[in-house]
Parts: C-alpha cells; structure tokens; sequence
C-alpha cells in the first residue's frame, strides 16, 4: 500500500491558510503556491540517495556527501500544476520537466490524454507528479497511467490539498505510488469540489473564471 505523507510544517500550514482564503489575489496566490512548493519539495527529496566525495576546505580535506546523481523529473498536470513546477526547480534546478495533459469526457466524466511530452530516458528517472488538487482521483490515476505506460517505474503524487477519495483512488489503482500533501481535507461536495478546498486552482493561479 502506498503511503501518505501530510506536512504538518508550520510554514507550510501558514502559507496554506492565505492559499485558502478567497481575498487573496492572482499575484500572492501564485506566489505562495510556488513558496509551499518549494517547502514541500524539501521534504519529498528526503530520501534522495548521496554518495561520498573528497573535497578541499581552506583548512584542509574533507570527505563530504553530494547528491549521486539520480535523476528526477517534475511533471505537472496541466494546467494548475504548472503553480507548482517553479517552487520545486528552485531547490533542484537540474530536474528536467515533463508535461501531462487531461481533459474530462463530457460523456465518460473520465479524464482523456490529450497531450504528453517526458524527458527521453524514462526509465532511469524518478518522477514527482505535481498538482494543487487531488480530488476525486481521477486526473492523478490518469497521469500515473501515463508514466508507467512509457516505462516510469518510480513515482511520487504530491499536491497541496487532497480529499480523501482521491487518496483512495490513487491507493486502489497505483498502491506503488506515495503522495504527498500539505493538507487532507474533509470530504468532495455533490460538484466533485474539496470541502473545504481553495477553490478552483487553475483560475485562482492565472486569473481565470
């Protein structure tokens, strides 16, 4: 089963509860999105693997640790993840990005691939989903779809709020699959809103209605 890793930082949970509020604007909306993003990223690196160097201080040698050279991709789900991909490059500038575009079937009410583009060498990278929202799941499957049927065999989900049906979906479909969020909110309205949620992010983030 896939664990679930809900930050309780207090900077994170701060920042948070300004992205909630429906009085903050496009431009400080988008710039804590990307701030959150960068803190989260923190911590979902944790277990990036090191490996031991000799460097030279000043004073003297020093054995010291750098990262060894595993590599990572971003990718958002279009378009809110978009919110998110900066904040993560901010702490690691040489991830490459992918893009994964959905659209829900009028008819189906599932999620439709409509755009893919990934780093060439799939197979060798770790990859982080990102997105502000997992509500019911479906996007989220959708896009771990995607990955794994290009040869991802590494992936982490992390977004900024969750209901817990999208968890569950993820966990159901994808047990291999860690998410990561900032917050675990109540429950999806009749309307496939989180409760009590932000709002849609996608406009929230470029303005939109």
């Amino acid at each position: 089963m896939s664990k679930v890793y809900v930050f309780d930082h207090p900077l994170i949970q701060h920042k948070l509860t300004y992205i909630r509020d429906k009085n903050t604007g496009t431009k400080e909306f988008r710039e804590l999105v990307d701030e959150v993003a960068t803190l989260m990223a923190f911590e979902i690196t944790r277990d990036m693997p090191l490996e031991e160097i000799e460097v030279e201080t000043p004073v003297t040698t020093a054995k010291s640790k750098v990262l060894s050279g595993k590599k990572l991709a971003i990718v958002p789900i279009l378009r809110a993840g978009i919110g998110m991909v900066d904040g993560v490059l901010n702490l690691i500038p040489a991830a490459k990005v992918g893009h994964i575009g959905l659209y829900r079937d009028p008819e189906t009410l599932k999620p439709v691939e409509y755009y893919a583009k990934l780093p060439a060498d799939v197979e060798e990278r770790d990859f982080i989903i990102v997105d502000p929202m997992l509500a019911t799941g479906g996007s989220a499957v959708e896009a771990i779809n995607s990955l794994k049927k290009r040869g991802a065999k590494h992936i982490k989900f992390m977004c900024l709020i969750a209901a817990p049906e999208g968890v569950e979906a993820i966990q159901k479909e994808h047990d291999d699959v860690d998410i990561y969020i900032a917050a675990l909110d109540e429950k999806l309205n009749d309307h496939g809103y989180i409760i009590p949620g932000l709002g849609d992010a996608g406009d929230r983030l470029f303005g939109t209605k």
